[in-house]
C-alpha cells in the first residue's frame, strides 16, 4: 500500500517536475530570441514581470485575460480526457459570443434574468454545435479534427454576417449588449472600495471568471466520481473493449463533444456580457480557442490545473503588451515563448500514447482479447484517478 501510495506521489511529482522545466526551457528560447532580436533578455523578463504585477489594476487585467482560456482549456480538457481532439474550442466560443449578443441586444428582460437565459442558451447551441462533430464521428467514422476545423470557419463567418447585420454607423463593431445583461462586477470601484481593491477593480472583472471556478469544480467531479465520467473515459481508452463491457460508444463520443461545446461557448458568452459587450468583424481567428489548447496541454488535461496554466498563459499574454509598450519588442516573441513551452510539455505526451497503443496491440492477442482490453481500460481510468487526487 506505502509503494503505490509513493507511486502516486512521485507520478504528480514528476509531472509538476516537468511542466516547471518545460515552462523555464520556454522561458529560455525567449531569452535567446530576444538576444538574437537586438533587446536585453533581462529587462524583458523584468518588463514582463511589471506587466502583471505593478499595479492591482494590471493583475485585474490579467485575469481578465486569463478567464476566457481557462474556459476553453477546460472545454479540451474534457474532450482530451475522454479522448477526442476538440480542435473546435474557437469556433464554440465564437458561438458563445454570437447568442450573447443576439440575446442581450434584442431581449428585454430583467438584469438577473437576462444574463442567465443568455448563458444557459448560449451552452445548449454550443453544445449542439459541438455534438454535431461528435456525430459525425460515431455515425460515419470522420475523425473530430476534421469536422471541428470546418466548423469553426462556419461560426467565424456567422459571425461577420450577424455584424454585418447590426453594426453601428461608420464602425466595424456592432452595438452593445443592453445594460441589463452585462455580468461586469463593479463598474464604479472607486467609490466602492479603497486602497488595492479600488485599483484591482478598475479593471473589468466580471462573473466570468467566478463562473469559470465553478466550471472547473463540476468538470472534476464529472469525471472522477461520476458514471458518465467513468464511461466517457473508458471509451476514450479503448471504444471496442468500452461497446464489449455494454457502453453505447457512440453515444458517449456524442455526449463527449456536447459537453466541451458547451463549455467552450460558456467561455463566450462571459466574454461578451462581461468584457466586450458587442461583437466586431473579424479578419483572422481571435486564438481564445487555441490557446484553450495549449492551456489543456500545459495542465496535462487535469481540470483543476487548468486553472494554474490559464492565468500563466493569460498573464503571459497580456504582459506582452507592456513588453511592446516599454521596449518596442514585437508581441510575436510572447507567441514563441508559449509554443517553445507547449512543445516540450508535449514529449511526454507523445511518448505516453505511443506506449498505450503498443500496449493495447499486446492486449488483443488471444482468445481473451476483449476481456484482457476491459481490464485495461479500468487500469487506465484507475491510474487517472490516482495521478489526479
Amino acid at each position: 500500500m506505502t509503494n503505490k501510495v509513493n507511486k502516486r506521489k512521485s507520478l504528480g511529482s514528476s509531472k509538476i517536475l516537468f511542466t516547471i522545466i518545460s515552462i523555464l526551457l520556454g522561458l529560455l528560447v525567449g531569452a535567446l530570441v530576444l538576444l538574437i532580436a537586438g533587446f536585453d533578455p533581462i529587462e524583458g523578463f523584468k518588463n514582463l514581470f511589471l506587466g502583471v504585477f505593478k499595479s492591482p489594476r494590471n493583475m485585474g487585467w490579467a485575469i481578465v485575460t486569463s478567464t476566457p482560456i481557462i474556459m476553453t482549456g477546460l472545454g479540451v480538457a474534457f474532450a482530451f480526457k475522454t479522448g477526442l481532439f476538440n480542435m473546435g474550442a474557437e469556433g464554440q466560443f465564437i458561438i458563445g459570443t454570437i447568442v450573447a449578443f443576439l440575446v442581450g441586444y434584442n431581449l428585454n428582460l430583467p438584469p438577473v434574468l437576462l444574463p442567465i437565459v443568455a448563458i444557459v442558451l448560449a451552452m445548449v447551441i454550443g453544445a449542439i454545435y459541438g455534438a454535431i462533430a461528435g456525430f459525425v464521428k460515431a455515425k460515419f467514422g470522420i475523425h473530430e479534427v476534421i469536422s471541428t476545423i470546418m466548423l469553426n470557419w462556419i461560426a467565424f463567418y456567422f459571425q461577420n454576417f450577424v455584424v454585418y447585420r447590426f453594426r453601428q454607423p461608420n464602425s466595424m463593431s456592432s452595438f452593445d449588449v443592453a445594460d441589463n445583461a452585462k455580468i461586469t462586477l463593479f463598474t464604479d470601484a472607486a467609490k466602492r472600495f479603497d486602497g488595492f481593491f479600488s485599483k484591482f477593480f478598475r479593471a473589468p472583472i466580471h462573473w466570468g471568471t467566478i463562473i469559470a471556478i465553478v466550471a472547473v469544480i463540476i468538470v472534476w467531479y464529472i469525471l472522477n466520481k461520476t458514471t458518465l465520467g467513468y464511461e466517457l473515459k473508458a471509451v476514450g481508452l479503448n471504444r471496442e473493449a468500452s461497446e464489449y463491457g455494454g457502453i453505447n460508444a457512440g453515444n458517449k463520443i456524442i455526449q463527449s463533444m456536447a459537453i466541451s461545446g458547451a463549455i467552450c461557448s460558456l467561455a463566450g458568452v462571459t466574454q461578451v456580457l462581461g468584457f466586450t459587450y458587442n461583437l466586431s468583424i473579424l479578419s483572422s481567428m481571435q486564438n481564445f480557442g487555441f490557446d484553450g489548447l495549449a492551456v489543456s496541454l500545459l495542465a496535462s488535461n487535469n481540470p483543476i490545473g487548468v486553472i494554474f496554466s490559464g492565468l500563466f498563459f493569460g498573464s503571459l499574454k497580456y504582459a506582452g503588451g507592456n513588453l511592446q509598450r516599454t521596449m518596442g519588442v514585437p508581441s510575436e516573441i510572447i507567441s514563441i515563448i508559449i509554443g517553445t513551452i507547449i512543445l516540450f510539455t508535449a514529449v511526454p505526451l507523445v511518448f505516453r500514447i505511443i506506449k498505450a497503443k503498443m500496449r493495447n496491440k499486446k492486449s488483443q492477442k488471444g482468445n481473451e482479447k476483449t476481456a484482457v482490453d476491459m481490464s485495461y481500460v479500468n487500469k487506465e481510468i484507475e491510474e487517472e484517478k490516482k495521478e489526479e487526487l
